[in-house]
């Protein structure tokens, strides 16, 4: 037998997770996880009984395909409480439970009309890097769009800075993309966006006629006022085609629900609907009525999702400090969520790295040597240049006296140098 698809496109977490089982099996100890971008925590107990109450309500809406049925108003819930307006009142615009964005994700360019009348070699994607690339394996390496890099610089803080995206789309012999897709805040750059960040890139999409997408699935974990959602400046807009991505997944510890909402302009919505009903038959009804009930009350939503971030906010603390003390040096700010982003150095645990794949050879090191793991990422420079990353991630209980301990043992051996 042949594989039709090659081992190199093994998943950058599949790797992590091989490295993993490779120190485990060598030390016998557990790893210092700080890969992993998946809450450790679980969804809050309201939302458990709300789950269990419908998993057992014998009603059938309960238990077949919820398709695209908001139901329970779980939609306008998630909007609400992460984009901060009701689209119910503002008729150019629809929401739609989802079941992750992920999958979402992968759909739009199809929704984008990428493979009608031809337009698959002409069809171009923006969207930044570093980043989770969900969107440019799908667009450029499964759906066979043109893919234009929208670099993140160190230099900006990895914030949205457009003349980037201009240059990267001159520097392709591009006058436009069909979609730009962004990730606000980010992953691994957990940088928020501000209302100047989207007016400039809306006007941008008004002029050259792109549709414009916000992956927000850390928008719930924005610390106050680092981060304005696209949809409370997009609504405003009612010639710009345009979706925003919300999931519980990172809001309320709960991925395994498998659920989500967007909201959009009202066209761009219902062409992703049409592609996702023959795709997916929506997410798992009793979970979905669920979050709506919960969502109904939203004061004590946000005070539920204000508690989880403030957990975050606590480990943060403790391990930025000590990652600076260390000598790593930061890429950026984290203002969002639990990640938290580091240059990669050109030397530590008494070893010189080779200059390509210094971030992996770093990593590999890091995690056979101490079992600190994180996630290796590329990033650029100001010049445009390749810059390695790190990406170290909160997502364990940093806080337990046994893993503080280990950590900063850990951290006293690598000695970085830049």
């Amino acid at each position: 037998m042949t594989r039709r698809i090659p081992p190199s496109g093994i998943n950058l977490f599949q790797l992590i997770y091989v490295l993993i089982r490779e120190y485990e099996q060598k030390s016998g100890k557990a790893p210092l996880n700080l890969s992993l971008g998946n809450p450790d925590g679980i969804p809050p107990e309201e939302i458990r009984r709300l789950a269990a109450k419908y998993a057992q309500d014998p009603g059938y809406r309960y238990h077949t395909y919820s398709e695209d049925n908001d139901l329970h108003d779980f939609a306008a819930g998630m909007v609400r409480l992460h984009g901060g307006l009701d689209p119910r009142v503002h008729p150019h615009l629809r929401a739609l439970p989802i079941p992750g964005i992920k999958t979402a994700s992968a759909l739009i360019p199809l929704a984008c009309g990428l493979h009608r009348d031809g337009r698959r070699g002409d069809f171009r994607v923006a969207s930044n890097l570093p980043a989770y690339d969900v969107i440019g394996t799908w667009g450029q390496q499964y759906l066979g769009a043109r893919r234009t890099v929208w670099p993140l610089c160190g230099a900006d803080n990895m914030r949205l800075n457009l003349s980037r995206l201009k240059d990267a789309l001159r520097r392709d012999g591009a006058s436009r993309a069909d979609l730009i897709f962004v990730i606000r805040p980010g992953n691994p750059a957990a940088v928020g966006a501000g209302r100047e960040d989207w007016t400039a890139l809306i006007e941008h999409c008004l002029e050259t006629g792109a549709r414009l997408v916000n992956d927000g699935a850390y928008a719930g974990l924005a610390a106050p006022g680092a981060h304005v959602p696209l949809a409370q400046v997009a609504c405003g807009y009612p010639d710009l085609e345009w979706m925003e991505l919300y999931s519980v997944s990172k809001s309320f510890n709960d991925p395994g629900a498998r659920l989500g909402a967007l909201v959009g302009s009202r066209d761009f919505v219902e062409d992703f609907a049409l592609v996702k009903g023959n795709t997916e038959s929506g997410p798992v009804p009793s979970v979905m009525a669920a979050y709506g009930d919960f969502l109904s009350d939203t004061a004590a939503a946000r005070a539920a999702l204000d508690g989880i971030h403030a957990l975050y906010e606590r480990r943060l603390a403790f391990v930025i400090p000590h990652l600076k003390a260390a000598g790593l040096r930061a890429a950026c700010e984290t203002q969002a969520g639990f990640f938290t982003l580091w240059k990669t150095p050109r030397a530590a645990l008494g070893r010189e790295f080779p200059e390509e794949g210094r971030h992996e050879a770093f990593n590999r090191a890091a995690i056979s040597e101490t079992g600190l793991v994180g996630v290796h990422f590329s990033g650029f420079d100001e010049s445009g240049r390749p810059e390695p990353l790190i990406r170290y991630a909160v997502c364990a209980d940093v806080l337990d006296a046994g893993f503080r301990e280990r950590f900063e043992a850990a951290l006293a051996r690598l000695r970085p140098v830049y």
